[in-house]
């Protein structure tokens, strides 16, 4: 690794950054109060007369040809030390597009799946234009769900490494005390998902955001899809209208565009056009055709075969993802699980783990197959097939990552034919077939049953311990299967 001099805003100096960059960036627009934003979000100004740039980008998975580097983007030297020191070899068409857009001060639309790049596409601006113009609350971040947004703050920490910069996390679920005093430090990037963002600025002394130079909203869609809609409106009226934004989202509905109306100025629209059924070509996909009884038998024999690597299993329930995890446990394999019913410090924990290779077998509902980069990761399994194409590619997507190869594995029993074949017509391909040695799979039978019923006993116990804990705490509380999801709840992922 490059020897690198690691330069600090010192801890009582928070605001304070290394010498200015050489090369120029934007000048600040003229702030207005944001007390004076008083016109609801869908009236914000903006140059509804301007016509929009487009750029359209064919995206085959693949890095920018190595001869176009961060520094040809405009990136300054210290932030392209931190690109090659994470591994960063080359920019990806969405950084390669972006990146000069927002160094010349532009407003942006990106069109992009997750895995694209897309983090750095925005982060590595923002960090620049710190550098430049020193101050704490300096970029805002709003993520759709808690997990992405403690992995943009990760990302965002990486890159500012050099210069030590400092995230604060806002979500649902932790204690608003602590999120209040890593206010009081005086973070230069706030990475939020929008409830937990408003209760701050409603609830927390002293915290504004009158300053704030920079907007990001990714995954857009998402952020409307968990009806986040009213209070971004609630958060465009708080913030200043001067500002720089960038919004990202896979898709552009009806609801993305009317937030691009109401938050955006004159933007530049770049697409990274891909097929939503499009896989990467470093990635290798089978599938294993078995009887639905011995699903198990052939998941521990392809595992045996992947020793050592870092795997995602896939089911469909979260009562699944919870016994398959039991079973492997029981036949001494490190697996893992996350889902949905799993509190907020359990999930990060177990994500951890699978990242620092404590355990190299996650099993995830998909709460796991969008929105989570978990890098490295050497091979997917479908043990239980998704029910359609789109799901598939955002599950096997989790792997052959940056131009890293990998390998997907699904399971398809009798059941499950009229489903892959659904699959396989969307993809365009036929999924060459898994080989294996039925002699060899049905020689792990005696080990296999005696792990499954160690874990329906552990599900027994699991079921017997929540119920016992749910009864009383329901009637406490006054709650029921249909109260309403509150403000605190809607960045919780479900599955």
């Amino acid at each position: 690794m490059p020897s690198m001099k690691r330069k600090s805003f010192g801890a009582h100096e928070p605001d304070r950054l290394p010498k200015k960059s050489k090369r120029p960036n934007p000048e600040p627009k003229e702030r207005e109060d944001p007390k004076e934003t008083d016109s609801p979000a869908e009236e914000l100004p903006n140059d509804e007369e301007s016509e929009e740039q487009v750029i359209e980008v064919p995206d085959n998975g693949e890095d920018v040809p190595a001869e176009k580097s961060f520094e040809d983007l405009g990136i300054i030297e210290s932030l392209c030390e931190a690109c090659t020191l994470l591994g960063y070899k080359a920019p990806t068409p969405i950084q390669a597009e972006s990146i000069p857009v927002a160094l010349s001060g532009k407003d942006i639309i990106g069109l992009a799946e997750t895995g694209s790049g897309k983090t750095a596409a925005f982060a590595l601006p923002i960090l620049q234009a710190l550098m430049d113009a020193p101050q704490s609350l300096f970029g805002l971040v709003l993520a759709p769900t808690r997990e992405l947004a403690y992995q943009i703050s990760q990302q965002f920490e990486a890159l500012g490494s050099l210069i030590s910069v400092r995230c604060a996390v806002l979500v649902g679920g932790m204690d608003m005390v602590s999120q209040s005093i890593a206010l009081g430090k005086k973070p230069h990037v706030i990475v939020a998902t929008p409830g937990r963002l408003l209760d701050h600025l409603e609830n927390t002394k002293g915290f504004n955001l009158r300053n704030l130079k920079y907007l990001v909203m990714d995954e857009a869609d998402r952020l409307l899809d968990l009806d986040f809609g009213d209070i971004i409106d609630k958060i465009l009226r708080i913030i200043p209208r001067e500002r720089h934004t960038y919004l990202f989202s896979a898709t552009m509905s009806n609801k993305v565009e009317s937030l691009v109306r109401a938050g955006l100025k004159s933007p530049v629209r770049i697409s990274i056009s891909k097929s939503s059924h499009q896989t990467v070509a470093s990635l290798l996909q089978f599938f294993l055709f078995v009887p639905h009884k011995h699903k198990d038998l052939y998941l521990l024999d392809r595992l045996n075969t992947m020793r050592g690597k870092s795997t995602i299993i896939f089911t469909r329930t979260v009562a699944e993802t919870a016994r398959i995890a039991y079973l492997l446990r029981a036949l001494g394999l490190k697996a893992i699980p996350i889902h949905g019913e799993l509190s907020q410090t359990a999930r990060l924990g177990a994500l951890n783990k699978f990242r620092s290779k404590f355990s190299d077998i996650l099993v995830a509902t998909d709460v796991a197959a969008r929105g989570l980069d978990i890098p490295s990761v050497d091979a997917v399994i479908n043990y239980d097939l998704p029910g359609d194409s789109k799901t598939y590619v955002h599950r096997v997507g989790r792997t052959a990552r940056a131009g890293k190869s990998g390998r997907a594995i699904s399971v398809v029993t009798q059941y499950d034919v009229d489903t892959w074949l659904r699959i396989e017509n969307a993809l365009g391909m036929k999924v060459p077939e898994e080989t294996v040695e039925k002699d060899e799979v049905m020689l792990l039978s005696e080990a296999v049953s005696e792990a499954q019923r160690v874990a329906v006993r552990k599900m027994r116990d699991d079921r017997d311990k929540k119920g016992k804990k749910g009864v009383g705490g329901m009637a406490r509380r006054g709650m029921g299967k249909t109260a309403k999801k509150g403000r605190d709840e809607m960045d919780r992922d479900v599955g």
